[in-house]
């Protein structure tokens, strides 16, 4: 799909494509954080309707509601097009020495070459987490590498 950017000197982006019903939408990124949805008219290319404004925290929210599933679907497509790469989950029991510790300490792919690119929390997915996201029980790491680096990181983090 085609995506096309467009600079708006003060305001932030608009962000256009055309839906698979043939309908013009627009996404304004506010410089403030806001983001604006627009549909534009079948007759005049320039005028455009909004439908409805998000702040950054419901923006956030709608991209990890939209964009989870996307996220996995991703990873898992990525590991059948890559030979020797895959995907795995590892939960972080409440027995885990790095509960409520910071993700960084595991020195996960120092120590085994695997990146963890999410963290599922309950009904929440936090992609590409920081270091200094602290880990709970219950949380569910996705895990990319071979199979031995996500071996590596259940052991580091179930030991």
């Amino acid at each position: 799909m085609d995506v096309n950017e467009v600079l708006l000197p003060g305001v932030g982006l608009r962000y256009e494509f055309t839906n698979a019903d043939g309908e013009r939408i627009g996404i304004v990124a506010r410089r403030s954080g806001d983001f604006e949805v627009l549909t534009y008219s079948d007759t005049d290319p320039d005028e455009s309707r909004p439908v409805f404004r998000l702040t950054p925290e419901e923006a956030d929210t709608v991209a990890e509601i939209l964009g989870a599933p996307r996220i996995a679907e991703r990873f898992a497509d990525l590991t059948k097009e890559v030979p020797g790469l895959s995907a795995g989950q590892v939960a972080v029991a409440p027995s885990s020495p790095y509960v409520s510790r910071p993700l960084g300490d595991t020195r996960a792919r120092t120590r085994t070459g695997a990146s963890i690119v999410a963290i599922v929390r309950g009904d929440d997915v936090i992609a590409s987490p920081t270091p200094d996201e602290v880990l709970q029980p219950g949380d569910v790491l996705v895990v990319i590498g071979t199979h031995e680096g996500i071996n590596g990181v259940r052991a580091i983090i179930e030991t």
